[in-house]
């Protein structure tokens, strides 16, 4: 290869890498979509406006939240795996994007590959509670009600594979006990069966169940993650409180499409990083239980992967299909 080739492919190099890094720093250069694939008024969606809100600020630019529901976020999903990568459109989505795979044996994106990891944004606790007729008022004595009582204890879920369903199903697992799953279209049936004593119990990310919660009509036995709430220090965790080995938390986490140029995406990781940091943002979102959670580009892909294959053993196990 002659010098003379060498330098004119150099300085294509020089020239496209220079180019990228300057439209990295120009973006965003016009409005942004922020996609969420679920309807408005529920933790995805209060979290995207948050963020966007506060990255229209910061950037001076806007970022329109736009609402695609229905599916369990497969529909909207679709419909971002074919936009643009040009960082315009993000999406704004919960861990049930890598339930949905072993759910869903015929969806038209591929869960792992077609979406590039931006950051987790939010920690989702989940917290077990019961109705307060339900003569327990520890998980030790709800476990052993359960065991006394086999199948008899009625429990309810936002739908089958969801993380409220796979959650108690892993409690049934490991505590060794046998109960009845009740599948709701949503996790607002699902809270009202348990408040109106249809059924007994939920295991339910924190913010959902928060109202009745707070006004008595819900008892707390325990959360989901490896330590306490700050907004429920007196609500053990159900390892510590006698589920040996238990942790499932979910995320509310943003992507772009895949093929996104990295400057772009990491450009988005550290703005985002600075909004979660924001104590204002950081008390907004504590006020809905959700823990801020910025990860890097690289950790939150390699949460992904994990989570795919621990959502993949859950599903199976617990027999969950679609209705």
């Amino acid at each position: 290869m002659s010098k003379v080739l060498v330098r004119t492919i150099a300085a294509t190099l020089l020239a496209a890498v220079t180019a990228l890094a300057a439209h990295a720093q120009e973006y965003p250069a016009k409005p942004v979509r922020v996609l969420v694939p679920w309807p408005p008024g529920g933790s995805n969606d209060i979290v995207a406006r948050l963020v966007a809100q506060k990255l229209a600020e910061n950037l001076k630019q806007q970022f329109v939240v736009d609402n695609r529901g229905g599916a369990a976020g497969t529909i909207g999903s679709e419909v971002f795996a074919r936009t643009p990568s040009d960082g315009y459109t993000i999406m704004i989505h919960s861990a049930t994007h890598v339930a949905n795979p072993h759910l869903y044996k015929n969806l038209a994106y591929d869960t792992l590959n077609d979406f590039a990891a931006i950051t987790t944004l939010a920690r989702q606790v989940g917290m077990l509670v019961v109705h307060p007729a339900l003569p327990v008022r520890s998980v030790k004595e709800f476990i052993a009600l359960a065991r006394a009582r086999p199948n008899q204890i009625v429990y309810a879920s936002s739908g089958n594979g969801s993380y409220v369903h796979l959650a108690m199903a892993q409690v049934a697992t490991l505590a060794g006990v046998k109960m009845t799953h009740i599948p709701y279209k949503g996790g607002a049936p699902a809270v009202i069966s348990v408040v109106s004593g249809e059924t007994q119990a939920m295991l339910a990310t924190i913010g959902t169940i928060l109202t009745p919660l707070n006004a008595g009509k819900l008892r707390a036995l325990g959360v989901t993650s490896d330590d306490r709430t700050r907004q429920f220090p007196n609500v053990p965790t159900l390892d510590e409180a006698g589920v040996r080995g238990y942790e499932f938390t979910a995320w509310i986490g943003a992507f772009a499409p895949a093929g996104t140029p990295v400057a772009i995406v990491n450009k988005l990781n550290a703005e985002i990083r600075k909004v979660l940091s924001d104590p204002a943002v950081a008390d907004k979102l504590g006020a809905q239980t959700l823990d801020p959670l910025p990860m890097s580009p690289e950790q939150f892909s390699k949460r992904l992967k994990s989570d795919y294959d621990k959502y993949g053993r859950l599903i199976k196990a617990a027999g969950a299909t679609i209705d």
